[in-house]
């Protein structure tokens, strides 16, 4: 199985730590490594790394070279510039396809947690096994839900199947987005969905004939890449096509139009958590609502429920604050509410224009 972990996000919900030239997935939130790190270091030894490719943006080549040096240089896949994840995946499988059409692949994720790795990996070699044998397949990997997320996607679940290994396999039926709260809370009284958290296992092949049948459009100018992969000219042909391609998911361009025929769903308690903003950083790192979430030099008296992360030399001390994030680095302390963080993503994008936008 080669895996696929897709690095190249700016992350602007973990700002002030996360910024444009050292994203969340590079900086070390969860103890002293990076959630990069993390993600790679999950999948030894059942995966090696010979077969763990990064998918990044050419600005972060030497942050990722510097952070996994055991990953061999053309296992870098770096796009010349971001066009979103639908673009990156076709990318990826063009790099694939003449090597490993049909070899199973796994889609990760760099900025998410898992804390059930053992179980984690026995899903991945178990469907591994699964697509050798149906390789026109696709196996969504869902996280059993925790409670009513209207931040996260959502899969529904057929019947089930048949279970493998001692996991549970169910059909496909179909993908919910940021749903309302009063749906959210349905999915978790009926207890047939899973959270979408965006890995899959498939085959190149499969995904190329995917973007063939429904982003024609896409496919024609990923074929003309494809055709110069390996030659001198790869480079030029890549940054002459790649910006053409549409700004688009690959929930939106692919996976949304899947036949329910194509896929299956596994559906577990791994243990994961999208840290890509601070309150879901704290609640992946908490034992306990109530729980206060600290690294770096901190000193918290009668604080509940918050965060206070701090990234400098001098102490940061925190009295009766409840529900607060609390980032202190070199440049700018960040102090809001855990429920202000959608805010902080349109307070960086006003920093643009201003005289503050060497911040971002």
């Amino acid at each position: 199985m080669k895996a696929i972990i897709f690095a190249g996000g700016a992350g602007t919900r973990l700002w002030p730590l996360s910024r444009r030239n050292s994203p969340k997935q590079f900086e070390k939130v969860i103890g002293n490594k990076s959630t990069l790190q993390l993600a790679a270091e999950r999948l030894l030894p059942d995966i090696e790394w010979k077969d763990i490719y990064i998918s990044t943006s050419d600005r972060y080549v030497s942050i990722v070279k510097k952070q996994l040096p055991m990953i061999p240089f053309e296992n870098i896949i770096c796009e010349p510039e971001t066009r979103d994840v639908g673009p990156a995946v076709g990318l990826v499988i063009i790099h694939l396809l003449k090597k490993y059409p049909n070899i199973p692949i796994v889609i990760l994720c760099s900025d998410h947690v898992v804390r059930e790795t053992e179980l984690f990996k026995k899903i991945l070699i178990t469907s591994e096994k699964l697509i050798n044998q149906k390789k026109d397949k696709i196996i969504f990997i869902g996280q059993k839900p925790r409670f009513a997320s209207q931040n996260l996607g959502w899969v529904k679940l057929g019947e089930k199947l048949f279970q493998k290994e001692g996991i549970d396999f169910y059909s496909f039926e179909n993908f919910y987005y940021r749903p309302e709260l009063s749906e959210a809370n349905k999915y978790m009284r009926e207890g047939h969905h899973s959270w979408n958290v965006g890995y899959f296992v498939t085959t190149p092949n499969f995904l190329w004939k995917l973007f063939r049948r429904y982003q024609i459009g896409m496919y024609k100018i990923l074929e003309k890449i494809y055709l110069a992969v390996g030659k001198d000219n790869f480079r030029q042909i890549l940054k002459q096509n790649y910006h053409l391609l549409p700004r688009i998911s690959f929930d939106n361009a692919i996976l949304e139009k899947i036949s329910t025929q194509e896929a299956m769903v596994v559906s577990e308690n791994l243990g994961w958590s999208d840290v890509g903003a601070w309150e879901a950083l704290k609640e992946a790192l908490q034992t306990s609502p109530d729980q206060n979430v600290i690294q770096g030099k901190v000193l918290v008296n009668d604080c509940r429920d918050s965060l206070v992360y701090n990234y400098t030399k001098q102490m940061v001390v925190t009295i009766d604050l409840d529900g607060l994030l609390v980032i202190n680095t070199n440049d700018v302390v960040l102090i809001c509410h855990k429920n202000s963080v959608p805010k902080i993503k349109k307070l960086v994008e006003s920093l643009q224009d201003s005289e503050n936008k060497h911040l971002i």
